[in-house]
């Protein structure tokens, strides 16, 4: 059996022990679909993102506001004369969007959407002559979206997902300016699993009494997640402290 434990946290990988399961060839599978998955988003063309063709069709998952953010992001580099469709390109698409539950756990993290820029730096991947095409870390982190769905148990990708994995994809310039203000992929992941939670149950409770949740419930959820966020935040600062 392959060292798991490099990759697994230590209670994770202890199960896995226990189970017998063949890694191996479970890893292997797993890696084959992940390359598939990003070898197909890096080669989508995204010429006619706009008119729904062929790339909405592989991506059937997609929240609709996700699919606006890709169409964003893709204008975004158009005008730009860029080959490619980088990860700050999707985080601007994100924030242009306007209306996602990505923004909402950022002002829940204390990071105000309206204060973030989009970085506009060039990423690797693509050439002009090949069609408008995603950059390498930008179908990294698409692919990750897909992961961080899968994790969550949920069947569709949405903003939250996409911003789990720009936080967390090291090669993309959104990554970096995500991580300046404090939003890493671990405090990214929490705040989504706390806000999605608060939602479903807020959501059952008022459908039980003949309501739908307005904007004042989310405000609730969103308090919520600051405060599930504080302990985190609190022994981030404290190691902050012990290093300098």
């Amino acid at each position: 059996m392959p060292k798991i434990n490099v990759y697994l946290p230590d209670d994770l990988a202890d199960s896995v022990r226990e189970s017998g399961i063949p890694v191996s060839a479970i890893c292997q599978r797993a890696l084959e679909q992940a390359v598939q998955r990003v070898t197909a988003i890096r080669s989508a063309i995204l010429d006619d993102l706009d008119e729904g063709g062929e790339l909405i069709e592989r991506l059937p998952s997609f929240t609709a506001r996700l699919v606006t953010v890709l169409k964003l992001a893709a204008a975004r580099a158009r005008v730009a004369g860029a080959p490619t469709v980088t990860t700050g390109d999707l985080l601007h698409g994100m924030l242009a969007e306007g209306d996602n539950l990505a923004l909402q756990i950022l002002t829940a993290m204390d990071v105000a959407p309206t204060s973030l820029t989009a970085p506009t730096g060039r990423e690797p991947g693509g050439s002009a002559d090949e069609g408008l095409r995603f950059s390498r870390p930008a179908a990294i982190a698409l692919e990750q979206a897909v992961g961080e769905a899968i994790g969550f148990g949920h069947n569709y990708v949405g903003c939250e997902h996409l911003l789990v994995a720009l936080a967390g994809e090291q090669d993309g310039v959104a990554g970096k300016v995500l991580r300046e203000r404090g939003v890493d992929a671990k405090a990214t992941r929490r705040a989504v699993s706390v806000a999605i939670a608060g939602y479903a149950h807020l959501r059952a409770n008022l459908r039980r009494q003949g309501h739908q949740p307005g904007t004042a419930d989310m405000a609730g959820i969103l308090t919520a997640v600051r405060a599930e966020l504080a302990p985190l935040v609190t022994r981030l600062e404290q190691l902050e402290a012990r290093i300098s």
